[in-house]
């Protein structure tokens, strides 16, 4: 896969720019794990993603954590490049969660293109917009939405995104993502066990009535 592949608006830049991006991307390989960008005061780049699976997340001042988002093959992250977003103070953690191959556009260089591009201005704006949407979604689940309804959601879009019944997860990972405590986890994992919608193995949680879980997460 190619950066023009990947880059959504490739068509509409002008040759020129096309080829500064192209001689400026750096092709990086990431594995499981690996943290590409911490916070706004790392301005690691724009990272254009070839294929992988990568995690926004927030940090609280005790460590812990809760996702934002993901991004996926031809998925772009603008918070990395957090220098060129003046105005906006974004303290987003950037994870890899399955081993990705992506390029990093250095910030000095897309700034320069979006300031002389109406093309690239615009679609940064769209891609704020679009960001922000789901982090204030996000948000809205966490203040409002009961605990149950938020981890059946999550285990069905965990099936739906490793296209499997049984996910490779602790209580501890899970917990991570919905920014709670593990034993909070543990204990409505298990009322969803006696319940018959999941199966608990050690490393390993099995939906056994998918369909239910979907209704209770309000799909």
């Amino acid at each position: 896969m190619t950066l023009a592949e990947c880059f959504p608006i490739w068509e509409k830049l002008t040759p020129e720019q096309q080829n500064r991006l192209a001689a400026a991307a750096v092709p990086k390989k990431a594995s499981k794990g690996t943290v590409l960008h911490n916070g706004s005061a790392d301005c690691l780049g724009l990272l254009v993603v070839g294929d992988g699976q990568l995690r926004a997340l927030i940090l609280s001042p005790e460590g812990r954590e809760i996702t934002l988002y993901r991004l996926f093959s031809r998925d772009i992250c603008l918070f990395s490049a957090a220098c060129i977003l003046r105005s906006i103070q974004f303290d987003v953690t950037i994870q890899v969660e399955k081993d990705t191959q992506l390029w990093i556009i250095p910030p000095g260089l897309f700034k320069e293109l979006a300031d002389s591009s109406l093309a690239i201005s615009s679609y940064v704006n769209e891609l704020i917009s679009s960001r922000f949407s789901e982090v204030m979604w996000r948000m809205e689940q966490v203040l409002w939405q009961s605990f149950d309804r938020r981890l059946a959601a999550f285990l069905t879009e965990e099936s739906t995104l490793e296209g499997s019944p049984v996910l490779h997860l602790t209580h501890e990972r899970i917990a991570s993502h919905l920014g709670t405590a593990r034993e909070v986890v543990t204990r409505m994992l298990r009322d969803f066990q006696a319940e018959g919608m999941v199966r608990l193995t050690r490393g390993t949680v099995e939906l056994t009535d998918p369909e239910r879980l979907r209704r209770l997460g309000g799909e």
